[in-house]
């Protein structure tokens, strides 16, 4: 299709000439459609630029593509938003698939009716297969119908096909229907590029007129493909068959659209201060601080002078774009060190849209055509932000920010120094919406907390404050950024509040209890390796929750009587295919051998629902969470599950593994599960079992713990998804994420009617859900017949140290008065008073 032949276009309409960047409109301006240019036409006929074939016309007439005779695909689109005409006021003068002359007239225009009804006339003339080729302007700042406009000129000689024919038979295209929920967002076309990226081809999607290259993420997102909408692949290369089937195949398999479990965006919440100078947000990391607001505001730029050698300035780019990807690929080593999923996600995500050809194209064009190397890419970061924002999608909206953070690191490249911020020890930082290397610049300069006045909970600045204990708010609202630089402020992030005006004792009350809380931290830390015991001798183990060996060597040094959790979903996400049988066994040992001769219990693979991974595609379902997840997930997969046992199986001690099942609801599944691992041994040669044990965190578990606690060897309450089930709210839902309290009576009723049905059977209970970490309900849970409790690891010293100030017959003897209240609020007013904090 791509032969070696350069080819002038000509002006297919007369008026001003300008560039796409220009142009009123996001997807364009942004270059995702292509490299072009726009006119503003004075006539009212649209020509043939060059010699070739009609290969699409829109439904509406508004537009269409030729392709030229060496390749390349010019789309033609006559002015903006005009696909909401239905195609009134256009009148085709040719057909589909007809072979046109250069000047050839093809589609008239009513100007006047169009200019009534329609955000603008002004016409774009774009490049949708830009890859193959480079465009190049020829024309001055205004044109007329048949002088020279572009010239398309083939990028590499080397890269077209051996033959120079211009046969279809060099592309293959097929169509599907979209099965993902929401359509292609960010998830969904991330699978589609990885996809493409595996076979030697070059690979477009298509809807309707508009096209984007496989190679770039925003490209696809940009086409804003809806669920159920057909569109088209194209496919060109030695592996073009195989590839399509492929793609088509991961277009036509759905998977659910919310990878990990995360809150939606906090800034759906509208702000408001709950009284008078008080801003309420909403928390993205816990804490209490007090300080100076300091105002942090993105990197401004002088306006351009002009007059650039565009070669410097494409160099200066190039070394600062390397020096960017170094330093995320030092962060990404470091967090893949530290096993942090969720880090690395964050780096991956940042390398993908720093390789982006979509954007990259859209600075080195801007280059050419005389900016600086610093404007150059601010504008093509913040049309591609643009492209994002408009596709009305919240989660897309927030990956706009990952963009805005390139925008930051790689200016500060280009400007050096200049471009780094300094800001006083114990200050609190304001800002609009904070990026992910502004959050690690912060917290090297010993800043007391961070308050936006956008961002979300699902965003990386969340997860990232919540990992470096930087207490954090979002969602303050605008109100935010007109506080007075230098104004002291008490940011109470538990509470979701910024107290702006506190009085003289409400700031020496949080600063002693900010530093009574370090002393009473450091005296806990150094007490946390000593048995948790009652005072009256009942001895509590507390464990941690963790996700991989160097977590829980990190937990054994903070004095974790064991594992209570092991999430194995460490080892089966972020990648392309399942690990096998030794890789998982190998992992597994590395998690019991870091904790000495300590237990270690292992829940079985709990993904499905709120968790997906991109090799099990999974069918779609209209409540995930209530579908094929945890154990149910293995009785369709019986083979996932027997591969995990096996591995399990093969541990040594294998007595001081314990194994875990997760989203149990009845008593059969167990038992299945228990016979298989039986016959799994058997075939091992394996005369040891390990303890096998059941998670309560749906309601019926929790009813049926009785007969359960007869065949497992312990109970582990899962509060979380119970207190979810229980109540019917979602625990990830931004505006009940506060009403979902594990403290609420009926939970309280669910966990004593656990412990007692495991009491009949001498089966001891445990809980590993967030609940365990608070020491507000430590005594509870210890009232209520809990001995074990698996914690966050910074948490193991805090909670040792609550169960030391308890008596457990005096938790006993008060519980149950707890279950007759009404609320969760109740039972915590009512925990305060009886066993207070402090």
């Amino acid at each position: 299709m791509h032969n070696k032949n350069n080819i002038t276009l000509s002006a297919p309409l007369s008026g001003p000439v300008f560039p796409l960047a220009d142009v009123d409109d996001a997807v364009f301006a942004s270059g995702t459609m292509g490299p072009g240019l726009a006119i503003d036409p004075l006539n009212d006929c649209l020509h043939a630029p060059c010699a070739g074939e009609i290969i699409h016309i829109a439904r509406t007439r508004h537009a269409l593509t030729l392709r030229t005779d060496n390749g390349a695909e010019l789309l033609l689109h006559l002015g903006l938003d005009t696909v909401e005409l239905q195609g009134e006021g256009f009148a085709l003068l040719i057909e589909e698939g007809a072979r046109v002359h250069d000047g050839q007239a093809l589609l008239r225009v009513d100007l006047d009716r169009v200019a009534r009804h329609c955000k603008s006339l002004v016409s774009l003339v774009v490049l949708t297969n830009g890859e193959h080729y480079h465009l190049q302007p020829v024309a001055r700042t205004q044109v007329k119908v048949g002088e020279p406009l572009l010239r398309i000129v083939p990028r590499l000689p080397d890269e077209q096909h051996a033959a120079a024919s211009t046969t279809d038979t060099d592309e293959v295209r097929g169509s599907a229907r979209v099965a993902h929920h929401g359509g292609l967002h960010a998830r969904p076309a991330a699978l589609l590029r990885q996809t493409a990226q595996g076979f030697s081809c070059t690979a477009r999607l298509h809807l309707d007129d508009r096209s984007a290259p496989l190679d770039s993420l925003i490209g696809i997102m940009g086409l804003s493909v809806g669920e159920q909408q057909e569109v088209q692949i194209s496919c060109r290369g030695p592996d073009r068959e195989a590839a399509l089937q492929a793609l088509l195949d991961v277009l036509r398999t759905p998977l659910s659209d919310t990878g990990h479990a995360a809150p939606p965006p906090a800034k759906a919440i509208p702000p408001r201060p709950s009284e008078d100078g008080v801003l309420q947000g909403v928390c993205a990391a816990p804490g209490l601080v007090c300080g100076p607001l300091a105002h942090l505001s993105g990197i401004t730029l002088a306006p351009d002078t002009g007059h650039h050698i565009a070669d410097e300035q494409l160099q200066a780019l190039d070394g600062a774009l390397e020096k960017v990807r170094s330093d995320i690929h030092a962060m990404l080593l470091r967090a893949r060190q530290r096993k942090d999923s969720e880090e690395e996600a964050i780096f991956n995500a940042h390398l993908a849209l720093l390789e982006d050809p979509v954007l990259l194209d859209a600075a080195s064009q801007a280059i050419k055509a005389g900016q600086a190397a610093t404007h150059a890419w601010d504008r093509s970061i913040e049309a591609q932000c643009q492209v994002l924002l408009n596709l009305g999608n919240p989660l897309l909206a927030e990956r706009a920010n990952d963009l805005r953070d390139l925008r930051q690191q790689v200016l500060r490249a280009l400007l050096g120094e200049a471009a780094n911020y300094k800001l006083p020890p114990g200050a609190i930082v304001a800002a609009h919406e904070l990026t992910p290397s502004d959050l690690l610049q912060l917290s090297q300069q010993q800043v007391a907390g961070l308050c936006m006045a956008a961002g979300g909970a699902t965003s990386h600045v969340a997860i990232l404050a919540r990992s470096k204990g930087l207490p954090c708010l979002v969602a303050l609202g605008a109100g935010l950024l007109d506080i007075v630089p230098g104004q002291v402020v008490v940011l109470d992030a538990d509470h979701g509040r910024l107290e702006l005006s506190p009085d003289e004792a409400r700031r020496e009350g949080v600063a002693l209890a900010h530093w009574q809380q370090q002393l009473r931290r450091q005296h806990q830390d150094a007490q946390a390796r000593l048995p948790a015991n009652t005072r009256d001798g009942l001895h509590i183990e507390v464990a941690a929750n963790v996700a991989s060996a160097a977590d829980a060597r990190e937990a054994h040094l903070h004095g974790a009587d064991g594992v209570g959790l092991l999430r194995t979903e460490f080892l089966f996400v972020e990648r392309r295919s399942a690990p096998n049988e030794e890789e998982q066994r190998s992992a597994y040992q590395a998690v019991l051998d870091a904790m000495g001769d300590r237990p270690v219990i292992i829940r079985t693979i709990d993904v499905g629902g709120d968790k997906q991974l991109d090799y099990l595609p999974l069918p779609v379902e209209a409540n995930p969470v209530l579908g094929l997840r945890g154990i149910r997930l293995g009785q369709a997969r019986p083979d996932l599950l027997d591969q995990q046992l096996r591995a399990l199986l093969q541990l040594n001690p294998l007595q001081r593994c314990r194994i875990l099942l997760p989203m149990v609801s009845e008593v059969d599944e167990l038992l299945q599960v228990r016979r298989r691992l039986d016959e799994l041994a058997g075939e091992l040669g394996i005369r040891l079992r390990p303890e096998l044990g059941v998670m309560i965190e749906v309601p019926s578990a929790a009813l049926l713990a009785e007969q359960l606690a007869e065949h497992a060897d312990f109970l582990s309450i899962g509060t979380n998804d119970l207190s979810q089930y229980t109540l019917a709210m979602d625990r990830d839902h931004a505006g009940l994420a506060a009403r979902v309290d594990a403290l609420h009576p009926a939970l309280l009723r669910l966990m004593a009617q656990t412990c007692a049905g495991a009491a009949v059977h001498r089966r001891w209970v445990g809980v590993c859900g967030a609940l365990a970490s608070d020491p507000l309900a430590t005594p509870v849970l210890i009232g209520l017949g809990v001995t074990e409790l698996s914690v966050s690891t910074p948490q193991i010293g805090e909670i040792k140290a609550r169960v030391r100030s308890l008596d457990a017959a005096e938790c006993r003897r008060i519980v149950p008065s707890l279950l007759q209240l009404g609320s969760a609020a109740k039972v915590r007013e009512a925990c305060r008073q009886h066993w207070p904090l402090g």
